[in-house]
């Protein structure tokens, strides 16, 4: 049995979430508000961030990408047509590459700052840095959304999927970041139109519905949020 450290906003555990929904696995999902400091998480993951895979009889697995590739390692060949990960070293090469732009750049750009900004700063003490939302971030957020938008639009129009031609990692990590803003309200769909439809595919997948039917207390979503016609 698996079992998932998560945060329902965290947009990392939101990629493996989908990831395990795509690959039928089971987990029982268990939420974790980081910055409480658990002492028995931080057991798990002396690094304090989510998520963070335990399967019985092996070590704590923490962080997306390399759970993304222990899934891949002892599940991968089992799965076939469905392996989000593909045999090919060029094509493995691309998927990583853009699942770290994505779990990466995007997030120290763009979701990172969001949701430090608009959800935890919430329940950290000042001495942590908590207190009122920083305008100045969010707007330098938003404006790095535009190009990491016109990004993932020029993929798509050249490709079948961000990575190629057929959904991979890197397009379930696209896809989690970009939701994580859009529950906010802070993604320009209408800059680029190919963009728009690529993730209207992707979040019209039955991994997704679970992601979008979700709330946070005091934070309710955007109107394009849970909207597969937006």
């Amino acid at each position: 049995m698996l079992t998932l450290f998560h945060h329902p906003f965290c947009p990392h555990s939101r990629f493996i979430r989908l990831v395990l929904a795509e690959y039928g696995l089971p987990a029982r999902l268990v939420e974790e508000r980081t910055w409480e400091r658990r002492t028995d998480f931080l057991i798990l993951n002396p690094a304090g961030t989510t998520p963070v895979l335990v399967e019985e009889g092996q070590p704590p697995v923490p962080g997306a990408g390399i759970i993304a590739e222990y899934l891949d390692e002892t599940r991968g060949a089992e799965l076939g047509q469905r392996r989000l990960l593909p045999t090919a070293s060029p094509s493995r090469v691309e998927v990583r590459r853009l699942m770290s732009w994505f779990n990466d750049k995007f997030f120290a750009e763009v979701t990172g700052p969001l949701t430090m900004e608009r959800l935890y700063k919430r329940h950290l003490p000042a001495s942590a840095g908590g207190g009122s939302p920083e305008t100045e971030v969010m707007r330098v957020a938003r404006h790095n959304i535009r190009y990491h938008l016109s990004y993932i639009g020029w993929l798509v129009r050249t490709r079948d999927w961000l990575a190629g031609d057929r959904m991979s990692y890197a397009d379930l990590a696209a896809a989690t970041h970009l939701s994580a803003a859009d529950y906010l309200g802070d993604v320009p769909w209408n800059e680029d139109e190919a963009a728009k439809t690529w993730y209207a595919r992707v979040k019209s997948r039955p991994s997704f519905r679970p992601l979008l039917a979700e709330t946070l207390a005091g934070i309710p979503p955007s109107e394009t949020y849970a909207n597969l016609d937006f």
